[in-house]
């Protein structure tokens, strides 16, 4: 009986295993997992066993002499099982063998000693990376390099650690006050479809424990591991990549390292605006309980105008390192529709912020909404119903050349709609050299609560990067330098561009000479285009 059983577990993944002996030195057998779920049939647990099992030794030295001399009929008997399984699987309708597998997980599953829990990837429809997944996948890091044999090494902070995973097949082992858990990880692919690749952990213990595990020793996997990814966190740059994509695909974004170095001590900003904008900051990543209690969704939308060179990027940096936020780069050109546009802000994580530069570059935004006139010819007419929509076209090279659109509504509705929801703790940036001739509707208190102006360098900012680029703080040439910026704007690009050192012969003095030559310059030109009435 007990050789039957295992040849039974090993011989028939599709069925849920019993094994009737099980030594407290054996790990469980191949766990369950879920393998699909439809609102008709409940869900299917299907076995996966690795190909190198073989039969323990223990079971053959507890064997009769008779059971050896039923191998041959035993073994004719499951052949003629999996023979006949075949031809049900090839030629019986796909309900009638759902229905059969439902009934005999059913009978089995009374059987089965153990308990398995899965940990998906993705939660729902795969729209969003489930945070119990990735805690159970920093948990488990701490683990794994005692017991699995097949791992993967990913940097972490700094780039001076590691962090350890599991490839496929890998099994960690356990012991929760003297309960011992068996996890294991898995990796599905398609090879028609690699974009539908399924990864998830299942975690095994025995029924007795099902209070224990399911109670303190999740909660206490979920403590760890979350206390784990925010020690070990690197924040991440992602961005959204033009093309085609399957509504199954969950790749829409793709990242590297955030590793930018501004912060607001090194930005060249009036130290009460910089003052501002900090308060503000840790006012809003404090603010959880506000936003609940008013009913508000936890975001918060900026606006950030001025002329070209004057830090708009530099200043989300600096507040992506305050905050140790991530960010997401959003490329609206890159965008199929309003329906994607959805599906991209869905992925977006908590604790994030959300940058479209240059938004009055990205869509036909620039204007206020305004009646046509009766007198508008036809093609003029529907020009300007276009604009009023938002709407734009851009080539889609992997659709074949087709066009695509994203409205001024999808955009709004994106900022600030029922889908702006899907998530908590997120900064919304808009970027533009232009806000005059963004769409009121875009721009409002509410979607864009803090209007943020940066302009011409300052006297103060000039001092800032003087100490920064040159470790001054003091200068004789400070006063001529602070008498030609009070006849001449000067933006910080301009600014550092001529304070930065461009040979080991560059001494500070030099540096300041040379801004001053080139005040002079836009001085004097700025003088000849006035006397030319340019």
């Amino acid at each position: 009986m007990f050789y039957n059983a295992y040849l039974f577990h090993h011989l028939n993944p599709l069925l849920v295993p019993f094994p009737l002996y099980s030594p407290p030195s054996f790990p469980p057998p191949s766990p369950i997992f879920i393998a699909e779920q439809t609102p008709e049939a409940p869900s299917i647990l299907i076995s996966s066993v690795p190909s190198d099992s073989r039969i323990p030794d223990t079971i053959m030295m507890m064997m009769h002499p008779k059971m050896m001399e039923m191998w041959p009929t035993m073994g004719s008997a499951i052949a003629s099982f999996l023979f006949v399984w075949a031809m049900v699987k090839k030629y019986c309708p796909y309900q009638l063998r759902r229905q059969l597998e439902k009934y005999c997980h059913r009978i089995t599953g009374s059987f089965y000693p153990y308990i398995n829990i899965t940990f998906d990837e993705y939660a729902g429809v795969g729209l969003k990376r489930s945070e119990a997944y990735n805690a159970v996948e920093a948990y488990l890091s701490t683990y794994i390099s005692k017991s699995a044999k097949r791992l993967k090494a990913e940097t972490v902070k700094d780039g001076s650690n590691m962090m350890l995973s599991m490839e496929q097949s890998g099994r960690v082992v356990d012991d929760f006050n003297g309960v011992k858990v068996w996890w294991i990880f898995r990796n599905l692919e398609t090879p028609s479809r690699p974009e539908q690749e399924k990864r998830y952990y299942i975690l095994s213990f025995h029924k007795r424990y099902r209070d224990v595990i399911t109670g303190a020793y999740l909660e206490h996997v979920i403590r760890k591991g979350n206390e784990i990814r925010s020690r070990n966190r690197r924040m991440k740059l992602y961005t959204n990549s033009a093309g085609d994509r399957s509504i199954s695909k969950r790749a829409m974004w793709s990242q590297i390292v955030f590793e930018h170095p501004a912060t607001f001590e090194t930005m060249a900003l009036e130290s009460d605006k910089k003052k501002d904008i900090i308060e503000d900051l840790e006012t809003f990543s404090k603010s959880k309980e506000f936003y609940s209690r008013t009913g508000k969704a936890w975001k918060r939308g900026y606006l950030l105008y001025g002329p070209p060179g004057t830090g708009k990027s530099t200043m989300i940096a600096a507040m992506a390192n305050y905050l140790n936020y991530d960010v997401y780069d959003l490329e609206l050109t890159a965008v199929k529709d309003n329906v994607e546009l959805r599906r991209l802000l869905i992925e977006i994580a908590e604790k994030s912020i959300l940058v479209i530069e240059d938004i009055d570059c990205s869509l036909d935004l620039t204007g206020e909404r305004k009646k046509v006139t009766a007198g508008m010819e036809e093609e003029e007419e529907e020009a300007a119903k276009a604009a009023v929509e938002g709407r734009r076209r851009v080539p889609n090279d992997e659709a074949g050349g087709d066009m695509s659109k994203v409205t001024l509504s999808g955009l709004l509705n994106f900022i600030d709609g029922l889908w702006s929801t899907c998530g908590s703790e997120r900064l919304v940036v808009f970027t533009t050299n232009y806000v005059e001739k963004l769409d009121p509707a875009l721009i409002r208190r509410g979607r864009m609560d803090k209007h943020i102006e940066l302009s011409y360098c300052s006297f103060e900012g000039f001092k800032v990067f003087a100490k920064n680029y040159l470790g001054l703080e003091v200068h004789e040439i400070f006063k001529k330098v602070q008498h030609l910026m009070g006849e001449v704007k000067i933006t910080p690009a301009d600014m550092a561009e001529n304070l930065m050192p461009t040979s080991p012969t560059d001494d500070p003095e030099k540096c300041l000479s040379r801004l001053v030559e080139a005040l002079e310059e836009m001085m004097a030109e700025g003088t000849k285009n006035v006397a030319t009435g340019k």
